[in-house]
């Protein structure tokens, strides 16, 4: 695994790394498309707070916001999700039964 790709993989580990945000992706995977408010009604927390969680997730490059004004549309970063679904894989495929058993 090249550098760029340790970096992608870290990036999206990162924005995968709350629960809230997995919640998110989880709710948003089950939409073709929707807005803030529909996120806001489904979790339990301040508007900031899912914001927040919103801006990291599209700062990891894994959903995609756009403006319809007066309000933000989101949906999953389909080409951004399948590289992360295909680095993930190769990671996990690394060390599939080859690494040495720690004891």
């Amino acid at each position: 695994m090249i550098v760029a790709d340790q970096e992608l993989v870290a990036r999206f580990a990162k924005a995968l790394g709350h629960p809230t945000r997995v919640e998110i992706l989880v709710f948003l995977a089950s939409q073709d498309s929707c807005f803030f408010g529909d996120i806001h009604d489904v979790l339990p927390m301040a508007k900031s707070t899912v914001s927040q969680h919103l801006k990291e997730l599209r700062d990891a490059g894994l959903i995609k916001g756009e403006i319809e004004a007066p309000k933000v549309r989101y949906c999953i970063n389909k080409d951004n999700w399948d590289l992360a679904r295909s680095l993930f894989s190769y990671l996990f495929r690394i060390f599939d039964g080859k690494a040495p058993s720690c004891k």
